[in-house]
């Protein structure tokens, strides 16, 4: 048997021009193969910790999708809002460790507006327990003095090529085109460092100035005759009513589901709590498909690489077979042969299946960093999972059925036939 494995090591060498080319298409699609199942492994798993440190986002009852969708990604609307109150009471619960409220419903070019305080900047936390940075200026001062002060996101500041100390102007609802809140500008006095999550599309500022812009406003529209200039709303309370969501931090994560419970069953008001993790693990299931459908697309990718391998192995049994009849004039049986082939193509995917992990590792060191940035995705470099084993078990059984058809044909090739070839 080594002397078999020998002789195919020594033939595959002898052909390497051409064999290369085949390593290298099994290479990539192994590589594309487990990057896809690494990508969205760690994709899922970043998903899910969209917001981490948060044990429990409160909104008025609907379902846990929709509000993980508008407290979270700030997409959609809220079926209503909740008093300001609820804040207050659930801070100082003996569990709650910090209590931030939201405030949505406003956009800027497209973008959405969300009211809080500025703890917001230090509490939230987003994929690994990473913490927002500013890449420029501070956050807004969340007083009366610096009502009118924002915080952009960075996708935001690039978009629209904002920077410190620009003014701008908030629309009243999402519409892009909506009415806007002109005569009230806000000083842009922080830009936060990307993030890959939906904070780099959101103008943060206070609740307050959520009011102030508001005070002149009744029912979505502006009240007939009455106009409060930016100057003038410090006179006014500008304490809101009512906010959107509350997002929660509890001193022990042990006590999330008393507090849930609590909430839930609150009498005073219809609130719902939802743990982050579990809501967007439920959003996430409505994506299978589409991870279904790039797995598969990987899959045939690898196919078609080891379609090649099993191709040119073909091809060039026309051109070996004066070699194989020599093998077979010293000695050599069909059995031998068939083996011979076959661990050939073994021995070309085995090294495809080596070289394809190494182009993944390479792969991530180069562009995790811009993954996390711009799309939100902490990808790591580590040890195959279980499902990436299960996937190299696949390509490495692929290949060796590709291998079974050349040296299946090998095993058929006479002697008579080798040493008088027919062209």
């Amino acid at each position: 048997m080594k002397a078999i494995i020998k002789l195919a090591v020594n033939s595959a060498w002898a052909r390497r021009q051409t064999l290369i080319i085949v390593l290298f298409s099994i290479a990539l699609s192994t590589a594309v193969l487990l990057a896809v199942e690494r990508v969205r492994t760690d994709a899922r798993a970043s998903f899910t910790q969209s917001v981490s440190g948060v044990d429990l986002v409160v909104g008025a009852r609907t379902s846990p999708v929709q509000l993980m969708l508008y407290a979270v990604f700030h997409t959609g609307n809220a079926t209503q809002n909740i008093r300001i109150d609820n804040v207050e009471r659930l801070a100082t619960h003996p569990d709650v460790a910090w209590a931030i409220p939201l405030s949505l419903g406003d956009s800027h070019q497209g973008f959405p507006v969300l009211g809080t305080t500025p703890q917001y900047f230090s509490h939230l936390r987003y994929g690994l327990q990473q913490p927002l940075f500013f890449a420029k200026g501070k956050s807004f001062g969340g007083t009366v003095d610096t009502v009118f002060e924002a915080v952009i996101g960075h996708q935001v500041a690039k978009t629209l090529g904002y920077t410190i100390g620009d003014k701008i102007t908030l629309s009243h609802g999402m519409q892009t085109l909506g009415p806007e809140h002109a005569d009230k500008p806000f000083r842009v006095v922080g830009i936060l460092a990307p993030t890959g999550t939906p904070i780099d599309r959101t103008v943060h500022v206070s609740l307050e100035a959520i009011t102030a812009v508001h005070l002149d406003w009744m029912g979505g529209v502006p009240l007939p005759g009455v106009k409060i200039p930016a100057e003038h709303v410090r006179k006014f309370d500008l304490r809101p009513q009512d906010i959107t969501a509350i997002l929660i931090g509890l001193n022990s994560r042990s006590t999330v589901f008393k507090l849930q419970r609590h909430i839930n069953n609150d009498p005073g008001e219809p609130l719902l709590a939802v743990m982050p993790g579990v809501a967007l693990d439920e959003l996430w299931q409505t994506l299978t498909m589409v991870e279904n459908l790039l797995l598969l697309v990987s899959s045939l990718v690898v196919i078609v690489g080891l379609a090649g391998l099993t191709a040119t192995l073909m091809a060039g049994l026309t051109e070996r077979r004066r070699e194989l009849a020599i093998l077979r004039a010293l000695g050599a049986g069909p059995r031998d042969l068939f083996l011979m082939l076959t661990a050939e193509g073994i021995f070309i995917t085995v090294l495809g299946i080596a070289l394809g992990y190494v182009l993944l590792a390479v792969g991530i060191t180069s562009l995790a960093p811009l993954l996390q940035s711009q799309f939100g995705i902490v990808v790591l470099q580590r040890l195959p999972t279980y499902n990436e084993w299960w996937l190299i078990g696949a390509i490495l059984l692929t290949g060796l059925v590709a291998s079974l058809l050349p040296g299946w044909r090998a095993w058929r090739i006479s002697l008579a036939d080798g040493l008088t070839p027919r062209y």
